[in-house]
């Protein structure tokens, strides 16, 4: 009876430890927040005339990370976020070197 006691036990922390890490992963609401107004920044910037590529880039990352979400698959839309974030502002980084200068 100590015996199978004792091979149960290692099974219900492996239990125990999954359920608390699948509890653990949340929604990236901050990430999702960062993207969308790197993106509108990038806009507002006039990405869609001097970063048309990188401003494309970053609204399909975000469209991904959306679409993931919804899916609960937080993991994969926190990276998606992230990469739209960083489009976004690749996209302000282009826009500084090939936007001409205002009077």
């Amino acid at each position: 009876m100590l015996k199978s006691r004792l091979t149960i036990f290692p099974k219900a922390v492996l239990l125990l430890a999954a359920l608390l890490v699948a509890a653990c992963q949340t929604a990236p609401v901050q990430e999702m927040s960062d993207a969308r107004q790197a993106i509108s920044v990038a806009r507002e910037a006039g990405a869609e005339e001097y970063a048309a590529g990188e401003l494309q880039l970053a609204v399909g990352y975000l469209q991904s990370a959306e679409e993931h979400l919804s899916k609960h698959a937080y993991e994969r839309a926190r990276r998606d976020a992230v990469q739209a974030k960083e489009q976004a502002l690749n996209a302000l980084q282009r826009i500084e070197t090939t936007r001409p200068d205002k009077p």
